[in-house]
């Protein structure tokens, strides 16, 4: 009985979400291990662990083992998938104890990351694992109909990856996957900080500003903010305030890059489809996609209408754990 248990998992760069049929979102962490260098050993994960991001002591350190969206550190993966197991099983009274697990994949992932991803769920002590693409278990997990002849656009802005899918009758007609999202926002953000007030700010202060500084190119009300980090010239902690007009400055470049993949995308569409894409228009997912404007932003640039998905940072983990009544269509086994 325990073996027909099906959990979904969406390994982010940025947070790993693992949904549950009967229980819904069962965990929501963030992709990141705080382990000691000397016995290797995990001391916190999530929440906990990226607290610690920039303030820990020598002999420890906070890692993110997932970088765009795939496996970057194979042996501290496996670590954080035992201790996610592990949580699972407490939190769900040992219901749960060797599920068949449905777990995402960045469609531009290569055969050796897809098979680093299934090794690293497999030593978890999972019974059976399934591949399934990212772009396909957010369209899913936004209530689209993926398995009509109608075309369904995704566009997924993730931590590590930004994926953008047009999906036709449980399959992927055109797709574009671009190692650019909201990991990348805060690099920006840290770097124009750095160029042009001299003053280093850590992740954590980069990502606060770009959720209430953020904006995409379109006119909008000023907003303020103080910042404090390390002054670069005098090595002293410093204040520093900051306008939503330059933090709009900063992100424009990786916004238009991801624009440039999205009109990519929709010029490999084939022409039978172009029409449904007028009338239906696309829909976002990911925590890159709640940036403001961002939706306003790109009706104005394509030209057809944009809509936000229900729960856009759940999409993929409930498209995830829903696709078992699509995966004759969409699953990729693991041989």
């Amino acid at each position: 009985m325990f073996g027909n248990t099906t959990i979904g998992i969406d390994l982010g760069t940025a947070n790993i979400l693992v949904y549950s049929k009967s229980k819904g979102i069962i965990l929501n962490e963030p992709s990141v291990v705080a382990m000691d260098v000397n016995t290797k050993s995990v001391l916190a994960i999530g929440q906990e662990a990226k607290e610690m991001i920039g303030k820990t002591p020598t002999n420890i350190v906070a890692v993110r083992p997932l970088k765009d969206g795939v496996i970057a550190d194979f042996d501290v993966t496996a670590g954080l998938l035992r201790e996610i197991m592990r949580r699972i099983i407490t939190i769900s009274g040992n219901s749960i104890r060797k599920p068949n697990v449905v777990v995402c994949t960045p469609t531009g992932a290569t055969s050796v990351e897809r098979r680093a991803i299934s090794d690293a769920v497999q030593s978890m002590g999972a019974k059976s694992v399934t591949l399934i693409e990212e772009p396909v278990a957010a369209a899913i997990g936004a209530e689209l109909p993926v398995d009509e002849p109608i075309a369904n656009v995704i566009v997924d802005i993730g931590g590590g990856t930004s994926e953008i899918a047009i999906i036709s009758y449980g399959g992927i007609v055109s797709s574009n996957s671009v190692r650019t999202g909201g990991d990348h926002m805060d690099e920006e953000i840290i770097q124009y900080i750095r160029k042009n007030y001299n003053l280093l700010v850590g992740e954590a202060t980069a990502e606060r500003i770009k959720f209430e500084l953020g904006y995409a190119p379109i006119p909008h009300p000023e907003k303020t903010m103080d910042v404090r980090g390390r002054d670069l010239l005098t090595g002293l902690p410093k204040t520093l305030t900051l306008t939503s007009t330059e933090i709009q400055k900063a992100l424009e470049e990786t916004l238009q890059r991801i624009l440039e993949a999205i009109r990519n995308t929709l010029e490999n569409c084939p022409p039978e489809l172009s029409g449904d894409i007028v009338d239906r228009g696309i829909v976002l997912t990911g925590g890159g996609s709640l940036i403001q404007g961002f939706q306003e932003w790109l009706v104005q640039e394509i030209d057809v209408p944009v809509h936000m998905a229900p729960s856009p940072l759940e999409s993929v983990a409930i498209g995830t754990g829903m696709s078992l009544e699509y995966i004759d269509k969409l699953a990729k086994p693991v041989k």
